[in-house]
């Protein structure tokens, strides 16, 4: 084992097993991405909250700046949200469930634009934004990570990643207890697809490949993404509490993913179809098939 992928078992808090997983399911994405060409390659990794998207991501980079001495740059959605009191601002002009984080119309899609534009023009540094979920508020500026000089491959992973709008006549039935009892008119979800059809398309047109990591269903991802919210709170340790006022139970999570059923349960659906890469997933988020378009 090389020290690069056993930094990145550290990092990820992973056993060394998932080494042989990955070079087993992975390897046609390394040998694919070997050859990027003179551009950028840009490469969208989807899947619902817990999926393990943001893994994938890491292991991708790691390996090709290992293998082939790529300078490869990993980006998440979710470091792109608009700041706490922006969606105040949101919530106050539009509709209250804008307040909360996740859906389309709640990321700051001209600044991931920017990031990606800056990344592919690589003629000086790039300011890449992150995000604290414990404290559901940007990192300050100081606290961000910056990009020098050229990249060869910019992986971006997100939840609605590569996601096609619904009609006006799929949005017309509430979906869940969340849409029927706060959203009675459905000008939440009517924003959120019109934002989601909008600029995100423009962000998602950027990439030149598109990765999916299929759920089951939607009803594993609760238990995904509440050991997502147990390993936030172990990695905070003593500090989880008083300003980490973004950490929720898990009746919280359980109201929070009803925000973003209906887009996975679309992507679920719809980008099978179009994805490059698809791997299924089983309820232990083990792969279980493959395919390729």
């Amino acid at each position: 084992m090389s020290p690069a992928e056993q930094q990145f078992l550290t990092r990820n808090k992973l056993p060394e097993s998932y080494l042989l997983s990955a070079e087993a399911w992975f390897s046609p994405l390394l040998e694919e991405y070997q050859t990027a060409g003179h551009k950028p390659l840009i490469i969208g990794i989807n899947g619902s909250q817990g999926s393990g998207k943001s893994t994938l991501a890491d292991y991708l980079c790691t390996m090709l700046n290992e293998r082939y001495d790529f300078h490869c740059v990993s980006l998440s959605l979710d470091d792109f949200y608009l700041t706490k009191l922006e969606r105040q601002q949101l919530a106050n002009k539009v509709h209250p469930l804008l307040e909360t984080r996740g859906v389309p119309g709640t990321h700051d899609i001209p600044l991931a634009l920017e990031t990606i534009a800056n990344l592919v023009d690589g003629s000086g540094e790039t300011l890449i934004p992150r995000f604290d979920k414990s404290r559901d508020d940007r990192m300050p500026l100081e606290q961000c990570d910056s990009i020098s000089g050229p990249v060869d491959i910019i992986v971006f992973e997100g939840w609605c990643v590569g996601v096609e709008a619904q009609t006006a006549e799929q949005l017309v039935k509430p979906l869940n207890s969340l849409e029927t009892e706060r959203d009675t008119d459905g000008i939440w979800r009517n924003a959120v697809n019109q934002a989601l059809a909008g600029e995100y398309q423009t962000l998602f047109a950027k990439l030149d490949q598109l990765i999916m990591l299929q759920a089951p269903s939607f009803d594993t991802v609760f238990n995904w993404r509440l050991e997502q919210e147990e390993k936030l709170v172990a990695r905070l340790g003593n500090s989880a509490s008083g300003e980490h006022d973004g950490i929720m139970s898990a009746s919280q999570i359980g109201e929070f993913i009803a925000h973003y059923q209906r887009i996975t349960e679309q992507s679920l659906i719809e980008m099978p179809l179009r994805a490059d890469h698809l791997f299924r997933l089983n309820s232990e988020r083990q792969i279980i098939d493959y395919s390729r378009r």
